[in-house]
C-alpha cells in the first residue's frame, strides 16, 4: 500500500513529533508535514497544552510560504482530532485546505476521535490510510496511549548501580556512581516525563533537585513525593526552586494534629499535600497512578527512588519500563536496587525483557519492559 516515498515522508513527520518529546504533555507527540509536488512544503509539531497541534502548525508553515495547499499529501503521525478541547478540530482545518490524501501513522487512542478524525476527512472526500510506521508513532506517545486505554501512566523506574547491583555504599551516599554522559542521558528521560517521584528516604538522604537540568526545555516536570508521614525537612531543595512547576506531598493521613500543621506548612508554601492511605497505613501507589492519570492527566512518571520505595513499587505492580545504568565497576556491600522477595527457585518465569541496550560514556544503559 505504501511506497518508498511514503515512508520517507512519514519518517519526516515522526521527526518533526520527536521536537515536541520535552513540550506537549498531556497532548500526544505528533508530527505532520505537507507535500505537494514531491516537495515538503510544511512541517509542524505539537506545541505546548492549548497552542496550536502539529497538523496546525504544519498548515501555517506552508501559508507562510505563499503555499498553495489544494492537491498536496498530509502525513501526520497520529489520527487528526475532530472535537474542540483547548484548540478547535484539526481536521476542520485539514479539510478547508483541500488535500487529496491524508496519511496517519497510527489512530488516536483518545475516545473522543478513535477513528471519527479519519472518517470525518473521508465524508468529505479525501483519500485516506492509516498504519504507516505505526510501530514507531506509539514508541513516541506510550505515555498517551497508556492513560487512554488503561486509566494509567506509563510508568519507568530509573535506577543507576555498579556492576554487582548495588545502589549506594552502606552509609546510603550514591553521588556519584555513574558517569556525567550518563547523568545527562537520565535528565533526557526526566524532561519527556510528566513527573518525577521519589521517597521521602531519597529526599532526606539525598537532598536531589530533582528538576532538569542538562538538556534543553521549556517544561519542568512535576516534582511528587510519596511521604507517609510527612517528614519532608521544608529546606529540601525538591521545594526550594525558582524554576518548579509544581511539587506534590502524598502522605497516608493528615487527621493527627502534627501533620495538619505540617500540611499547614507545606501548602502555606503553595506545595500541594494530598492523602492516600492503604490498609497498611502507607501511601496507596495503584491508587496514586490511577489519580495522576485520571485526575492529572500525566502521561508518563519517572521513578527515581531508593531501595524502598523501589521494592514497594515493583511488588505492587506499578512499574511498566526499568532503566538501568551499570557503572564499570564493582562496589561490594552496599545497597541494592530494590527491596524485593527472594525467589524460591531459578525456574520463576521472566517477567522483564530487554528492548534496547546500549553505551552512554563509560556507562551500560538497557531499557527493559515487562513481557
Amino acid at each position: 500500500m505504501y511506497s518508498a516515498v511514503d515512508h520517507q515522508f512519514m519518517s519526516e513527520a515522526l521527526a518533526e513529533a520527536q521536537k515536541a518529546l520535552y513540550l506537549s504533555n498531556p497532548n500526544p507527540r505528533v508530527g505532520c508535514v505537507i507535500v505537494k509536488d514531491g516537495e515538503i512544503i510544511g512541517r509542524g509539531f505539537t506545541q505546548k497544552v492549548g497552542e496550536a497541534h502539529a497538523e496546525i502548525q504544519a498548515l501555517a508553515d506552508a501559508k507562510s510560504k505563499g503555499k498553495d495547499l489544494a492537491g498536496s499529501a498530509i502525513y501526520v503521525t497520529l489520527e487528526p482530532c475532530n472535537h474542540t478541547g483547548k484548540t478547535p478540530p484539526c481536521v476542520d482545518a485539514l479539510i478547508a485546505a483541500k488535500p487529496v490524501k491524508v496519511i496517519a501513522a497510527m489512530s488516536d487512542p483518545n475516545p473522543l476521535v478513535a477513528g471519527k478524525g479519519l472518517e470525518r476527512l473521508k465524508a468529505a472526500g479525501i483519500e485516506v490510510h492509516c498504519g504507516l510506521l505505526e510501530a514507531q508513532a506509539q514508541e513516541l506517545n506510550r505515555g498517551f496511549i497508556s492513560r487512554m486505554t488503561r486509566g494509567l501512566p506509563w510508568v519507568r523506574m530509573k535506577i543507576a548501580a555498579s556492576l554487582d547491583g548495588k545502589t549506594a555504599l552502606p552509609d546510603g551516599k550514591s553521588q556519584w556512581i555513574t558517569g556525567p554522559l550518563a547523568r545527562a542521558d537520565g535528565h533526557h528521560w526526566r524532561a519527556q516525563a510528566c513527573a518525577i517521584i521519589t521517597g521521602v528516604g531519597t529526599v532526606k538522604e539525598d537532598d536531589p533537585s530533582l528538576n532538569v537540568r542538562e538538556v534543553a526545555t521549556q517544561r519542568q516536570p512535576w516534582r511528587i513525593i510519596v511521604d507517609s508521614k510527612l517528614e519532608t525537612p521544608l529546606n529540601s531543595k525538591i521545594l526550594n526552586q525558582a524554576d518548579q512547576s509544581g511539587v506534590l506531598i502524598v502522605c497516608a493521613e493528615l487527621d493527627s494534629p502534627g501533620n495538619r500543621e505540617k500540611a499547614k506548612a507545606f501548602t502555606e508554601r503553595g506545595i500541594e499535600v494530598i492523602t492516600m492511605a492503604n490498609a497498611f497505613g502507607k501511601v496507596d501507589l495503584p491508587k496514586l497512578f490511577s489519580y495522576l492519570a485520571k485526575e492529572r492527566q500525566m502521561n508518563e512518571i519517572h521513578i527515581e527512588s531508593g531501595f524502598k520505595l523501589n521494592g514497594s513499587m515493583l511488588r505492587e505492580n506499578c512499574v511498566d519500563e526499568l532503566l538501568l545504568y551499570y557503572a564499570p565497576f564493582f562496589m561490594g556491600e552496599g545497597i541494592g536496587m530494590a527491596n524485593v522477595p527472594t525467589l524460591p527457585t531459578l525456574d520463576t518465569p521472566k517477567n522483564w525483557k530487554v528492548i534496547d541496550q546500549r553505551l552512554i560514556g563509560p556507562d551500560l544503559r538497557l531499557n527493559l519492559v515487562k513481557n
